[in-house]
This record gives structure tokens, sequence and C-alpha cells, in this order.
């Protein structure tokens, strides 16, 4: 029940309410014959006790004239309707939100991926997975608390019904009561829940954040001796998640003393506005007015979860673009035109970039693929300047081995799939032409052999040719290589290149390179020296008639 009411993520949300309202429709209604059931249950049993020890009190001939029957009857049929409603409300409910909340973690994370690079690159390991899995669970409680508003509805209704058989005023004085308890209860949630439930939900980020930052430098910690440092930072985040927490369960406890110091007062003061009623019927009345207040029970929770949900929206919103490119189809015509180049260059072409370190030559590369954001005029695409055109639709040009090579914890063959749909003979080409093969079959799992946490179980320039065997094989008529046989020997290096010319040859495919080394260099057709980057974010380059010289 979050205050938020307007947003990308919201309207997301809206559509998956819209898409399980079946379930909620069911979830709600289950809960109103929860709180009718409670209320009756509690209300009716307490008449039935007051009743039944009157007659007691007046003599044999009151018992047998006492209906007993009847009341236990209906006392046993609300039990066993609050505990049916009370299943179906939770799982319809619940299921409601998984089932939304399996199909909202998808857009999100496609959201991530086709969002503005800066925006997207820009979030850690951890705090994307923070928001992807901790957000998107905390928006979990605006689908699962849909039922609470319905099942107040009902509950203040028959709790109201009941303590009116008694006296009118005591159904005013029980109304009075419910909203005391819901008015203080709401201002407990702002100014206490509210602020607590965001700062706990920016915290378990913050800590998911450091973790990973850490875990990722852990051979570097140890080797520095850094072991106590490293526990320090995470304790320190974790401290913080653990006082916002503290704070929220804190809050909590204020609503529920609030509504329990309520509802005392409440019977209190119902008990009296009953005067002249048969005490059974006071009994009813008072048993109602607890059960009445306690079906708040739903709505003050989730004023508790409101910080949380509001913050964990928050954070969503910031996955998803303001607004879609103007272009989203990549263009048929796969020519490219740099800046500094007066002619079209289409596949087969091969062009070298290199320059000193810092220059901008990976900044070029990935502002062509659609990893960084290009200002207008650096490059077209076809006749579409690359500004123009949407990240997915850039890349779908392109083959990329990057010089950072990443890889997910799986096998080797997970890693190649990841380029597209490859069988087996494809994979091993692709491993041959990287100078690969050898070694993959030398283990006796071969493409199913574990790489290890960023391929920690690969030596640096085996983990390279993983990449460039991976960017071999996706479709596409440009590749791009950035380093590929940097920290590679001599011997290793001469025979990547040499699959890479046969490789390129057969395909017809363009080539775009980065190195700072002359053999991958003298492969080019063209060659750019990248001189730096301009105050306005443009790059200078020139072009070179001869092979680059090596650059440190």
């Amino acid at each position: 029940m979050s205050g938020r009411s307007t947003g990308r993520v919201a309207a997301l949300i809206a559509t998956q309410r819209q898409a399980q309202r079946r379930r909620l429709r069911l979830a709600a209604a289950a809960g109103a014959v929860v709180s009718v059931a409670a209320v009756g249950l509690l209300g009716l049993s307490g008449w039935f006790i007051t009743g039944a020890a009157f007659a007691g009190a007046a003599g044999g001939l009151a018992v047998q004239s006492f209906n007993y029957l009847t009341p236990s009857a209906i006392i046993r049929l609300l039990a066993i309707l609050r505990t049916g409603a009370r299943y179906v409300e939770r799982v319809a409910g619940h299921e409601a939100a998984l089932k939304a909340l399996a199909r909202l973690r998808p857009q999100l994370f496609q959201a991530l991926a086709s969002a503005p690079p800066e925006r997207a690159l820009a979030l850690s390991s951890g705090d994307a997975s923070a928001r992807l899995v901790q957000d998107v669970d905390a928006v979990q409680t605006l689908f699962v608390r849909l039922s609470a508003p319905w099942a107040l509805g009902a509950g203040v209704a028959a709790s109201v019904l009941l303590a009116a058989m008694a006296k009118p005023l005591a159904a005013l004085v029980l109304l009075g009561a419910m909203g005391l308890t819901w008015g203080g209860a709401a201002v407990i949630a702002r100014r206490r829940a509210e602020p607590a439930g965001r700062a706990a939900q920016a915290a378990v980020a913050l800590l998911k954040d450091r973790l990973s930052a850490l875990e990722a430098v852990a051979p570097e910690l140890k080797a520095y001796a850094l072991d106590g440092w490293a526990a320090q930072q995470v304790a320190e985040a974790a401290a913080v998640r653990d006082r916002a927490l503290i704070d929220q369960a804190q809050a909590g406890g204020w609503m529920a003393a609030w509504q329990a110091g309520v509802t005392g007062l409440a019977v209190a003061a119902v008990v009296p506005a009953t005067h002249g009623a048969p005490l059974p019927l006071t009994a009813l009345a008072a048993l109602a007015a607890v059960m009445g207040l306690e079906s708040l029970a739903g709505l003050i929770g989730a004023l508790h979860q409101n910080g949380a949900a509001a913050e964990a929206q928050d954070r969503l919103d910031d996955l998803l673009p303001d607004e879609a490119p103007r272009v989203l189809a990549a263009p048929r015509d796969k020519t490219m035109r740099l800046d500094a180049l007066a002619t079209d260059l289409s596949p087969p072409v091969r062009l070298g970039l290199f320059g000193a370190s810092g220059a901008g030559k990976t900044t070029l590369v990935e502002r062509l693929i659609g990893l960084r954001t290009a200002p207008e005029g650096e490059a077209r695409l076809g006749c579409i300047d690359i500004a123009d055109l949407a990240p997915d639709a850039r890349r779908a040009l392109f083959a990329y081995a990057a010089q950072d090579v990443r890889l997910i914890e799986g096998t080797i063959r997970q890693n190649l799939i990841l380029a597209g749909p490859a069988d087996e003979a494809a994979m091993w080409r692709a491993l041959d032409d990287a100078a690969l093969a050898q070694r993959v079959r030398a283990d006796p799992l071969g493409l199913d052999a574990p790489v290890g946490v960023n391929g920690e179980r690969l030596s640096g320039g085996e983990r390279r040719r993983l990449g460039l065997a991976r960017a071999y094989l996706r479709d596409a008529p440009w590749l791009v290589l950035d380093e590929p046989t940097e920290g590679l020997d001599a011997a290793t290096e001469a025979q990547v290149l040499a699959a890479l010319t046969r490789r390129l040859s057969e395909r017809g495919q363009g080539l775009i390179l980065v190195s700072h080394r002359l053999p991958p260099m003298a492969a080019c057709d063209i060659r750019l020296r990248i001189e730096g980057v301009d105050a306005d974010g443009r790059i200078r380059m020139t072009r070179q008639a001869e092979p680059a010289p090596a650059e440190a």
C-alpha cells in the first residue's frame, strides 16, 4: 500500500495487477470472509458463554430451555470458514504476487540491459542484484496487501453491526476507536516506519555492493593481508542495515502497542455504552470490538511496509529509461563511416585503431557498439547517426571481444553460447581458431568443464581467448576485437592471427581491431591513430598510411 501512484514501475505493477485480477479478487473475497467469520466467531462465542452461564445459574429449567445446539453449530461453521478462507486468501494473494513478480523481473532486467549505457554500467553487480532481488521482493506487499481494505471493510461492518445489536451508542464508540487507531498508526508510520523502511532498503543495496566489490578483489586482499580491513568494511555496512531494521522493528512495535492500547480503551468504553442491554449482548459487543479493531491489522501492517515499498519503487524506476531512442531498428546497410574518414567502410575491410593508453580507443569502440552514449556526428551506421540508434540496434551489427573479458560462473559451453545458439562443431571450430581447443580437449569434461567465478580456473590468456572464441560464434557483419593478443606469447599470437585472417576471408566479415602491437595491426587495411578526447567529448583521430609502431 505504497503512497506512490505514478512512475514507470507503478505502470508495470498496475499491468500485472490487471493480469492477476482474478486471483486478487479471490484473495480479497476470502479476506472479507476471514474478517466477518473472526468477528462473528468471537462475538457469538462471548454471547454463547455468557448466556450459558446465566442459564446454568437460573436452574435446571432454564438449562433445559436454553438452545445450545444452534449457536454451537454456527460457531463451528464460523471457525471452519475462517480457517478455510484464510488459506484461500494466503494462497491466492501470494500466488498472484509471485506470478506478477516472475513477469516483472524479466521486464526490469530487459529495461536495465537496454537503458542508456551510463545508467546501466554505473550500477555495480551488487547494486544491480539488490534492485532485481530485494527491491522486487519489497513490492510484493503491493499485491499481497490488496485484500487488506476488503478485509477491513468487512470486519468494520460486521463488528459495528454486532455492537449495534447491544446499543447504537456502542457502535458509534467502536467506530471512533477504529478511526483513532488508524490515525495514530498512520502518524507513527509516517514519522518512524517509513524513514526506517527506506533506510533499510537502501542499506541492503549498500551491503551487497560492498560485498560484491570486496569479493572481486579477494586475491589482492589476501596478498596484502587486508582480510581484517575487508571484514570491517562489511561489518560497517551490515551495522547500517541492522540499525535501520531495528528502527523499523521499533516503529512496528509502537504501532502494535498503539493498536493494543486503543483496543483496551475501546472495550472499556463499549461496555458502559451498552448500559441497559442484556449481559450476553454486552459480551458480544465487547468481543466484537476486539475483533473489529483486530481487522485493522492488515492495513497497519501495510503502513509499516510503506517506506520499504516506496524506496524499492524509486530504485526500480531508476532502472528504466526516460524515453526511447528515436530509431530502434538496426540499419540494413552495414556500411560504417567515422568522422575522420572520408569514405564509407564496408565488410570485409579491416580497420585498426592504435594510440597511447587512455587516448580513447576503447571508448570509440564502446560508442560504436552501444556501450557508451555517442555524440552526434561522430560516426554513422548505414545512413543513420549512431547517436540516433538504440544500443541494441547497434549491437546487432557487431561481435565483440572486450579487452577485459567477463565470464559467467559456469562451463565453457555456457560461456560460448552467450554469443547465440551454436552446435558443438561450431564451438570447437571457434576454440581452434582461438588457439584454445587443445586446452579444452585436455580436460576430461571438455566443453562442460567449469571456468570458476569470472574464469578463475583459466589463465589470463585463456580467458582472453575464450572471449575471442565467443565473439567468433556471433553472426554479425563486423568483428570488434580489443587487444585480442595482449599477454600471449609470440607463437600463440601468430597462431591466433593466422586463424583470424583465414576466418575473416572465409566469412567476408569486417574487422575493427584495437591493439598496441605491430603484428595484429599489420593485418589491417586501414589504420587510425587515436589521439585523445576533446573537451566536447569528440575523439580526435588521424589516418595512417603505414603500420603503426608498438606503443606503451
